[in-house]
């Protein structure tokens, strides 16, 4: 059985050169990402003279910022998705309903073909030859 993480009630003494380590891990994680989002960007519109049209400088920076935070969790998330649907059947059964006994009808129905092709998704196994990431 896994063993679930919970959050003590009392927090511990944390160990700072842990948490640095661990810091350290999430800029250069970041960094990473920051990479990934700057090739999709460029490779998104096409060529670097265009690049400047992803400031829309006519519209207001505020509201340009918080569209792209939520553009960029989004697209994370629907990247995620739909590299693994075998992984999401369950999860994205469920948002589909959640879609479509919230009243939106339409949203639930563009989720018919991602499910089906979830759904025929062959399910793999090691013994089956597929070596994943285990553990060594």
């Amino acid at each position: 059985m896994t063993e679930l993480h919970t959050t003590p009630s009392t927090p511990a003494a944390v160990d700072p050169a842990a948490d640095a380590v661990l810091a350290a891990r999430a800029s250069a994680g970041g960094e990473h990402l920051a990479g990934l989002i700057a090739a999709a960007q460029l490779d998104t519109v096409g060529t670097p003279r265009k690049l400047p049209m992803d400031l829309f400088p006519d519209d207001d920076p505020e509201t340009v910022a918080r569209v792209w935070a939520r553009a960029l969790a989004v697209g994370v998330r629907a990247g995620q998705l739909m590299g693994t649907p075998r992984f999401y059947r369950d999860k994205l059964a469920t948002l589909r309903g959640q879609l479509e006994d919230a009243g939106y009808a339409a949203m639930g129905r563009t989720m018919g073909p991602v499910l089906s092709a979830a759904q025929r998704a062959p399910e793999w196994h090691p013994v089956d030859g597929e070596f994943g990431r285990e553990h060594e």
